[in-house]
């Protein structure tokens, strides 16, 4: 099992658990995370912009320039944002933190 830090916008700490091959999105909507993930994993949103801790963000494969262009978008983007749909969770990553942001878009008008 992967384990996979979550982080409140206002510091709750939480942990999940993962199989490889898990995309971090599914993992944070089963965890209850305010991630909407509009699009379902096509890139056509940023509704699941997330902010990688710096120490992990390195374990992670480079964004493309997709994903670079939505993060664009996405609220309170930073240097370690990425979008939850596209990574793709590894032995490699376990122990990984993620913050969930303080804002997000919501496409679904909740």
């Amino acid at each position: 099992m992967i384990r996979i830090r979550f982080i409140s916008a206002d510091g709750e700490t939480r942990e999940a658990f993962a199989r490889e091959g898990d995309r971090l999105l599914e993992v944070a909507q089963n965890d209850g995370q305010p991630l909407e993930g509009t699009c379902e994993g096509q890139m056509a949103c940023s509704t699941c912009h997330v902010l990688i801790a710096a120490a992990d963000f390195a374990r992670l494969p480079p964004a493309s320039e997709d994903e670079e262009d939505m993060l664009d978008l996405a609220m309170g983007a930073g240097r370690t944002s990425r979008l939850a749909c596209q990574i793709v969770l590894s032995p490699d990553l376990d122990g990984l933190t993620v913050r969930m942001p303080s804002g997000h878009r919501d496409m679904q008008g909740r």
